[in-house]
């Protein structure tokens, strides 16, 4: 779609350049959210893509990906052996339903900061307990945990200026086992839910609510639960306020498939666990 309030765009080549923050500003990655609908309160668009980030670095302490990271380049990545969450990556990416338009151009940085429910880079970053490193106006940067960072539907925590610079995802994490659910109301829907557990080698559990919920929540358990003890802890940890109405699902739908994927994942933890 032709933005035709946009007066300039703006192509900074370092961080020196990312400055002049004003209202009716807006940073363009892929910009497949940006072009889809009429923005009539920008101004301007400040392109990240001429920076030049690397999309990704592998060290020994996990895996660093740029927020223009695209999620065509986040699937080809070749992560070590010994990260046995590896399948997740490629599941999570093919949860962003989209043609290979969409996902040659659309970011793992723009899809966390959107911050729909159903964005399934929120659910990857969430299980893998990842945290975002934020670049601030005045030349420092922060770094926040996901699930501070996505603190409501279509809501994160950057202030006028600052941007995402990346999302690191530790190697613990990374070498945890995982399961993946997830659920559409049809074949090519957005994500009604979606969940994923992990599971340490020393029996840890962990269960990350996504889509169903307004902002991802991630339950910890020291050893895999019985089934009645998760359906108590979600109760606990996700008010029925939590649970997202749209046209993708009604609150009370998101909330049943909630429980019966969390079942479903705790089972195959449990069999995990014995092996």
């Amino acid at each position: 779609m032709d933005l035709n309030t946009i007066a300039a765009v703006a192509t900074p080549r370092s961080r020196e350049e990312l400055t002049g923050w004003r209202p009716g500003d807006a940073w363009l990655a892929g910009g497949t959210w940006l072009f889809s609908q009429a923005q009539p309160a920008l101004t301007r668009l400040v392109d990240l893509t001429r920076l030049g980030w690397p999309d990704h670095a592998i060290s020994d302490e996990g895996l660093s990906l740029a927020a223009t990271c695209t999620i065509a380049a986040l699937d080809r990545i070749e992560l070590p052996p010994a990260w046995v969450a590896a399948p997740l990556v490629g599941r999570c990416c093919r949860a962003l339903l989209g043609s290979f338009k969409i996902w040659t151009l659309a970011t793992v940085g723009g899809n966390v900061c959107l911050a729909l429910p159903a964005a399934p880079m929120i659910a990857l970053a969430t299980a893998l307990e990842s945290t975002c490193v934020v670049w601030t106006p005045d030349g420092g940067e922060r770094r926040v945990g996901i699930l501070d960072f996505v603190v409501g539907a279509q809501t994160v925590a950057l202030a006028p200026g600052e941007v995402l610079r990346r999302i690191d995802l530790p190697a613990a994490a990374l070498r945890r086992r995982t399961a993946f659910r997830q659920v559409s109301l049809s074949p090519n829907g957005r994500s009604g839910a979606l969940l994923v557990g992990t599971l340490d080698a020393d029996g840890g559990v962990a269960l990350t609510v996504t889509a169903a919920t307004r902002r991802p929540f991630r339950l910890a358990f020291p050893a895999c639960p019985e089934a009645g003890a998760l359906r108590e802890a979600i109760a606990a940890a996700i008010p029925e306020a939590a649970y997202h109405d749209d046209v993708h699902g009604a609150p009370d739908w998101r909330r049943h498939m909630t429980l019966v994927l969390a079942e479903e994942i705790r089972a195959e933890m449990a069999r995990e666990g014995r092996a």
